[in-house]
């Protein structure tokens, strides 16, 4: 069965992912753990590294490495997830089991980016 579809699909969630953080970054500034320095540097460093990676996915000889960074990715941004899970008086506009739902969905994404970092074996 072809993975190009959800290469597709992945690459453009990615790019999406990573123009928003550009269009709506006090929203991903303020769901920056407190302990992290920086949060605006780090939120437009993670929406770059998202469009890039996104962008990487699609073109097929660099996919892998693209695929293997996005991981690496959504192990940096875990942690921003887990501060909403765990402070959801903080984030009154979403629902609580919604924040606590979300993470192991982090990990299910990160299985899906996973397919395209594996060699193709033929």
């Amino acid at each position: 069965m072809s993975k190009e579809p959800g290469r597709w699909i992945l690459g453009l969630f990615f790019i999406a992912a990573g123009i928003n953080h550009f269009r709506a970054t006090p929203f991903y500034v303020h769901i920056m753990p407190p302990s992290l320095p920086a949060p605006l540097l780090l939120v437009l460093l993670s929406g770059a590294a998202e469009i890039a990676l996104g962008a990487g996915l699609l073109v097929k000889r660099v996919s892998r490495w693209a695929a293997g960074g996005l991981i690496a990715l959504l192990l940096a941004v875990f942690p921003a997830n887990i501060h909403m899970a765990t402070h959801p008086s903080v984030f009154p506009e979403f629902s609580p089991v919604l924040l606590w739902v979300r993470l192991p969905l982090q990990f299910v994404l990160m299985a899906w980016v996973w397919r395209y970092a594996r060699p193709t074996v033929r």
